[in-house]
């Protein structure tokens, strides 16, 4: 272990936090509400936005949503992107300046190495690293935590120094989960802001665009050079009312409601634009729990309107100048649809209709109101039993939803009753935690046997050292997704997910089947007992504790260009990146060169499937290890089977396969320089931001992939790393080409050169046959140019030298 790690767990040892159980209180902190925060960098240029705004306006001549208006202020050149004012959203590509960047620890070892590239002193715009994504829940908050500074400390070592390097606030192993950090620190009406996750938009609940994003993206950023999105479409839910009076209903179960509605990509190019008298009945912290799980559908980002709940939360944690700067700005209009804005689709939602909900398994989409629920229990004939409950993680792990399960732990407590299954509390934040224990909240759950873990991602990314299982098990989650294997590797583990209320309620029964709302639970003395539905506080009545100020950075670092970025030539999990070479000799404008079929990969392909988490998360730095992992619970249809590929062209004599695992066919391409392609099927690419499933096939030399249709952040993670991305024009076509079938495109020159629009392929099977296969495309031109010089970084690289 490095002298630095050692220091870490010292200082961890010393802390308030790593000490016997039950002697976690923090000392006497000075509420947030009166500690206020260095707000230089995180207040909006209102100012400056509003100008811009107006020149939009005379570009568009129009009203703006809200999206619109945060969107269009932070243009880099309002004329070059709105061109005329004709047609923007769904087809414009408009080029964009974010005022942040966060990272989590996962995804921010790519973004960096890549950074580094670029061979600039500093980011260009504040940024942040969150290291919630390393840490491994076992036993307890106290000894994970300790075990993960060991065993990640050759990866924090590295992402700390990087941090100093360029001027980055680090948030060590223990701060807590990245978007509730950000929520609780960073996030500001009106702002646009890029994140290197999926669930970035949960800071969406403050009312600004928060987007997910791959590391790529964040390198556009933190270099300066416009971030460029085609302009989304505009989908507006009207939230009216409250919820029902029996008070069960949440925040969760409308956006619950709302997946089962618009399914995994009915939000795919969209943001989601909440607007009515219902956006204005909820909580800051409920707003984001909208937010975050807007990604399930695939939605861009989600936003609200600037909201007194927006305001007090802001006070509350300390940003009290950002609230007042933003009464100012929605004064002037711009934290707000204008009157008369139109929508491109309008979804109405009656909050008094909601009733808690139950998504899953297996996808997030899949709702069903509970009340429903031991129907579909009994039709699936799954077991009527529950074998864990989880609450927290970056969707529901506020101080409101905390309250509400410590009511329900306490209801339980006086009827003398205990959980009857592991349960496990996931606070978001060392704020969170901190405030909690000084609450008596920790204390509440502990005594009917929840776990406290670590602030951090833990079992929700799969972060979880659960008894080896293949056995059916039903889990409850407060959580977002709930892909196969994603929670504890056991394909056969479906995870339900729903409130932390319900989740918590469940815990003490013990059966799938079990309605808080209207069912009893027999009590150790035989009565019957049944919860009263809980009340939850949305802010603390004696403010946040801030906890340990071990783990808050230096507000507004200066960069140390001086400081050695930390990687062991040996190590196994970082690795310098080397960049990729264009496709074309002398980067000069052609077709791709001819490419095998490597499969075709039948139904759902998230980013899980195609570069897994779990334990080879620890391999995020090091691209030639992880890639090992590359599409390795992916469905080959051809035959049914997972991770199994074919190589008709295999040379036996040389030690190749002709059938093998995914990566093993890949590695073989790649040992002769064969280019390969990879066919797919619907909303490919669904799923986290995780950049490396576009970074590791086309390290192992995928130049192709032709898809039904793609998801938004992965489509733009495979243009960024110099794969290019046909839609089927023809859907039905997906079934034509198969593994072994040569591949070439037919149109790219001149789609390269300026002079044409459509790509077709040109597809020559095993016996001979050729055929025409007819695409789409979504290649912009500066895409086309990262294309052409083999990725975005490239292109970057080229201009800045040439500068």
């Amino acid at each position: 272990m490095s002298s630095k790690a050692r220091g870490i767990v010292q200082r961890c040892q010393n802390s308030s936090l790593v000490i016997q159980k039950r002697s976690l209180a923090t000392p006497a902190a000075i509420p947030l509400t009166t500690k206020q925060k260095d707000c230089t960098t995180i207040t909006p240029p209102y100012e400056s936005l509003l100008a811009k705004l107006e020149t939009v306006r005379k570009i568009l001549k129009r009203p703006l949503t809200l999206a619109e208006k945060i969107l269009y202020a932070h243009l880099d050149n309002p004329q070059k992107s709105l061109g005329g004012g004709g047609p923007i959203r769904g087809e414009a590509y408009l080029q964009l300046k974010p005022q942040r960047v966060a990272m989590q620890d996962a995804s921010a070892q790519m973004a960096l190495l890549q950074f580094m590239t670029c061979g600039l002193p500093a980011s260009a715009v504040p940024a942040s690293i969150h290291c919630d994504h390393l840490i491994q829940a076992v036993t307890g908050a106290e000894e994970d935590l300790k075990r993960s500074l060991v065993t990640n400390a050759e990866v924090f070592d590295f992402l700390e120094s990087a941090a100093k390097k360029y001027g980055i606030e680090f948030w060590g192993p223990g701060s807590g989960i990245i978007h509730q950090i950000v929520l609780e620190n960073y996030a500001a009406p009106g702002m646009l802001m890029l994140g290197t996750d999926s669930h970035t938009p949960n800071a969406g609940g403050l009312g600004l665009l928060a987007i997910g994003v791959g590391g790529a993206d964040a390198v556009d950023a933190m270099t300066g050079t416009p971030w460029e999105l085609k302009a989304p479409r505009i989908t507006g839910v009207h939230l009216k009312g409250k919820f029902p009076e029996h008070g069960w209903a949440s925040p969760k179960d409308l956006i619950l409601h709302l997946a089962g509605k618009l399914t995994v990509k009915g939000g795919t190019g969209r943001i989601l634009e909440y607007f009515g008298d219902g956006v204005y009945n909820q909580s800051c912290t409920g707003l984001a729990t909208i937010a975050n799980m807007g990604a399930e559908v695939g939605a861009t980002t989600s936003t609200f309107p600037y909201t007194p709940s927006m305001r007090a939360y802001l006070h509350a944690t300390g940003r009290s100048p950002v609230a007042e700067a933003a009464d100012k700005a929605g004064a002037q209009g711009y934290l707000k649809a204008d009157e008369g804005a139109e929508y491109d689709e309008v979804i109405e939602i009656n909050l008094a209709d909601l009733e808690p909900t139950l998504n899953g398994p297996f996808t997030p989409d899949l709702a069903t109101p509970l009340s429903k629920f031991p129907t579909l229990i009994q039709e699936k004939g799954w077991k009527d039993e529950v074998s864990a409950a989880l609450i927290g993680s970056c969707t529901n792990s506020s101080y409101e939803d905390m309250t509400r399960a410590a009511e329900l732990a306490k209801q339980a407590k006086a009827a003398g009753l205990k959980a009857q299954i592991p349960f496990l509390c996931t606070p978001g934040s060392e704020q969170i935690r901190a405030t909690m224990e000084r609450d008596g909240l920790t204390a509440a759950l502990e005594d009917v046997g929840a776990t406290v873990l670590a602030n951090a991602c833990g079992p929700c990314i799969g972060q979880w050292k659960r008894p080896e299982s293949n056995d059916e098990n039903s889990i409850l989650t407060s959580f977002n997704r709930n892909f196969k294997s994603r929670n504890d590797g056991n394909k056969n583990t479906m995870n339900f997910l729903g409130s932390p209320s319900i989740v918590t309620a469940m815990a003490f029964s013990g059966k799938l089947s079990f309605n808080p709302v209207t069912d009893t639970i027999t009590t150790p003395s035989g009565g019957q007992f049944k919860f009263k539905a809980p009340v939850g506080l949305t802010l603390p009545e004696k403010g946040f504790e801030s906890g340990n100020p071990a783990f808050y950075p230096a507000p507004n670092p200066t960069p140390q260009p001086d400081t050695p970025i930390v990687i062991s030539p040996s190590s196994s999990r970082l690795e310098v990146l080397q960049p990729f070479e264009s496709h074309f000799p002398g980067n000069v404008p052609g077709e791709l060169p001819p490419m095998k079929c490597l499969m075709r990969v039948r139904g759902k392909c998230t980013t899980d499937h195609i570069s897994a988490a779990g334990p080879w998360l620890k391999y995020k730095g090091h691209l030639t290890n992880i890639s090992e992992n590359l599409l390795i619970t992916a469905v080959n249809d051809e035959n049914g089977e997972v991770n199994v590929a074919f190589d008709h062209d295999a040379k036996v004599s040389d030690g190749q396969e002709a059938s093998s695992s995914i990566p093993k066919i890949a590695q073989q391409f790649k040992a002769r320089s064969q280019p390969w392609a990879l066919v797919v099927d619907e909303n490919y690419g669904e799923g986290s931001a995780r950049e490396h499933a576009a970074l590791q096939p086309r390290f192992y030399g995928c130049a192709l992939i032709v898809a039904r249709s793609f998801a938004r952040i992965h489509e733009t993670n495979l243009k960024k790393q110099g794969v290019l991305p046909l839609w089927f024009a023809d859907k039905a076509d997906y079934n034509l080409i198969a593994s072994g079938d040569v591949v070439e495109t037919v149109g790219l020159t001149d789609l390269l050169s300026g002079k044409g629009n459509q790509v077709s392929l040109k597809v020559t099977k095993r016996d001979g046959q050729v055929l025409n296969i007819k695409t789409t495309h979504t290649m912009s031109e500066d895409q086309l140019k990262w294309l052409q010089a083999g990725s975005a970084l490239n292109h970057i690289r080229a201009l800045r030298q040439s500068t």
